[in-house]
């Protein structure tokens, strides 16, 4: 395994040294070819394009479904008190994913690296100050690599663990409760044991992977949303039809409501932790945006008017996997499928989580905000296997220990502190990098003029003019002002109003984490200090 270097655009390459300055050759290099002197050839050793549109919106619909449209259903339902408000949030949860995705898309223009926050964070704030500059990026990396995404990958595997154990519910029936918990967590391992080998070996094989689990779990959700047409269709409207009746009016309610919906919606920023790894990413990035997030909210609505058609409101609140009880109720002989196509499909949500976290960490590595083995990428394999490895063995940690439900809220608190302080970075580039790049490629043909047409006449298009060179239309994508302070204020609400209601020690402990990666920040950035076993 070789370092990387940091440099623009991911060009994350280093001479591959061997004893006596010759250099080792790569996979089907002949050494006759070789130079004597490493000095005469600087062989490249960077992470490939690998990614491309069809991928990218795999990856994008892959991290956004999985557990959550499973498990918190039926959560946030309980927390709503109604059908009716249930459904609004969804869509509502929908809107602001959207939104949030498309500042996104504009910040990735802006800055074409790998790492979504972190490489946004380093670029808005980095220069300002020499102490507090690095600072966010730094806790960003930290609680992201140790602590925010292999906790999420954890939660998602124990849900993959549920779902396989179900069809053997019967059987497992006669051991105690602690037995069956040790079960769960010992499959929960094995599937992060082989999700981990995946992304060690290839990234090919990770996209080969990741394009049949995405397409199963589409599968699976229209076998749900065509039941649910059925029963509509047959004059199933009883649970719908009590609409708005009981709806809870509390913050606090309202509050942990959009949490369960917010963490289904996880994972719409995940193509721009990657983006070295796209293919056209001047296209593919926000075309793989606008295709997933319509997309899922879509299936999210029909897949909870499907569930209530046939599950009344204590039904879906009491069942620990509302997909298989709606599955075991309305398929018959084929429920099978349900938990299925539910365990394949949260095992590709957390092989995608992964896949995205050691990239993230790789990239942090690279600047020099976590130790230096973790730049490196295996020699013969491209991936960039200590991080790989590293996710492993924390998500193991964390699959030992904890509560889905208390993971689910904990995860939602961490991850909306660090979008809101992106639209914060969103905004000081504004002010910063004016004449940075916000440019986007679409086909010049009538429609993506229309399209082009359409985003000037809704002020997307802000930055002056489109550019037309050849057949092709570069589109000036830059978001409307009020998209970014939007998203703060929801940040803001979905931070502090759990606090305020509910104290309890899992949202202090978050903040315990970020006060810890502060501290860190002093020796090991600031003043550069690196222990000897760090280094070696």
């Amino acid at each position: 395994m070789v370092a990387a270097t940091p440099s623009e655009f991911g060009l994350h390459n280093r001479e591959v040294k061997l004893p006596g300055g010759s250099v080792e050759p790569f996979p089907g290099q002949s050494t006759e070819s070789l130079p004597t002197r490493s000095t005469e050839m600087l062989n490249k050793v960077e992470l490939k394009r690998e990614l491309g549109l069809f991928s990218a919106v795999n990856l994008n619909v892959g991290c956004m479904i999985g557990s959550g449209i499973f498990i918190s259903p039926s959560i946030a339902l309980e927390r709503a008190g109604s059908v009716g408000l249930c459904l609004v949030i969804w869509a509502v949860c929908g809107a602001i994913s959207l939104m949030g995705a498309l500042t996104f898309v504009e910040l990735s223009s802006v800055v074409p690296r790998s790492g979504a926050e972190y490489s946004y964070f380093l670029e808005a704030f980095g220069s300002l100050h020499k102490f507090w500059g690095p600072l966010p990026s730094f806790v960003c990396a930290f609680i992201n690599v140790c602590i925010l995404n292999p906790t999420s990958t954890a939660v998602i595997i124990l849900t993959f663990s549920e779902y396989v154990c179900h069809p053997f519910a019967h059987q497992m029936s006669g051991m105690t409760p602690e037995s069956q918990d040790m079960v769960k967590k010992m499959i929960a391992i094995v599937g992060l044991g082989l999700m981990t080998v995946i992304n060690f070996m290839s990234v090919k094989l990770y996209v080969r992977m990741q394009n049949i689990f995405s397409v199963c779990k589409l599968v699976v959700c229209g076998i749900v949303i065509l039941t649910g047409v059925v029963l509509l269709c047959t004059g199933e409207t009883e649970n719908l039809s009590k609409g708005s009746e009981g709806s809870a009016a509390s913050p606090e309610n309202l509050a942990l409501a959009f949490y369960g919906c917010l963490w289904s919606y996880g994972g719409w920023s995940t193509i721009t932790v990657i983006t070295e790894e796209v293919k056209k990413p001047e296209v593919n990035v926000l075309r793989s945006i606008v295709i997933t997030l319509p997309l899922v909210t879509a299936v999210y609505l029909m897949m909870n008017v499907a569930y209530m058609t046939i599950l009344t409101i204590p039904e879906m609140v009491t069942a620990s996997a509302v997909a298989v009880v709606f599955g075991d109720r309305m398929l018959g002989v084929m429920n099978f499928i349900i938990p299925v196509g539910v365990a394949i499909s949260t095992f590709g949500c957390a092989l995608n989580n992964q896949f995205a976290t050691a990239r993230l960490c790789y990239v942090a590595g690279r600047e020099g905000h976590m130790v230096e083995a973790f730049s490196y990428i295996h020699m013969r394999r491209l991936t960039p296997a200590p991080a790989v490895l590293l996710q492993g063995l924390l998500a193991f940690l964390f699959i030992i220990s904890g509560d889905i439900k208390s993971l689910i809220d904990f995860c939602s608190f961490l991850v909306w502190i660090f979008y809101g302080f992106a639209m914060v970075a969103l905004m000081v580039m504004r002010k910063t990098k004016k004449d940075a790049s916000r440019h986007y490629k679409v086909r010049h043909s009538v429609s993506s003029e229309l399209w082009a047409e359409l985003i000037k006449w809704t002020d997307f298009k802000s930055c002056r003019s489109s550019v037309v060179l050849s057949r092709d239309l570069f589109i000036c994508f830059q978001v409307p002002v009020f998209i970014p302070v939007l998203v703060i204020l929801v940040a803001l609400f979905l931070c502090l109003v759990p606090i305020i209601t509910d104290p309890t020690p899992k949202y202090f402990l978050a903040l315990l984490f970020i006060g810890l990666g502060m501290i860190l920040y002093v020796p090991l950035v600031y003043h550069k200090f690196r222990p000897k076993w760090m280094s070696e």
